[in-house]
């Protein structure tokens, strides 16, 4: 078993409270069918910088990421599945699945 970050991209904003409602819905919707699954349900990306090797700081997200969640899964494959029933997804965005990888004990 282990962990994956789901790094989320593009979307759209929901444009009415009751729109939002319905959003935030199938979020929840879709975190409680993975269930225990979900390590850590995220949040959406605020402003951002980018450090370029030199230390030079610019304003901006180079990869575009708007957001991330981190699920537990046996393989990518599996996590890759889960993921394909993001919400993101139906906003328009899109989901990058990454593995993350245990180096050592902190």
């Amino acid at each position: 078993m282990g962990n994956f970050v789901l790094a989320y991209t593009g979307g759209s904003m929901p444009e009415s409270p009751e729109e939002g409602e319905k959003v935030m819905a199938a979020w929840m919707g879709w975190f409680g069918a993975l269930g225990a699954a979900v390590v850590d349900r995220g949040n959406p990306f605020g402003p951002s910088m980018s450090i370029s090797p030199d230390g030079k700081a610019t304003d901006g997200n180079a990869a575009g990421l708007t957001g991330y969640s981190i699920i537990s899964a046996d393989t990518l494959a599996e996590a890759t599945e889960m993921a394909k029933r993001c919400p993101q997804l139906a906003s328009g965005g899109s989901v990058e699945v990454y593995e993350t990888i245990v180096i050592g004990e902190p």
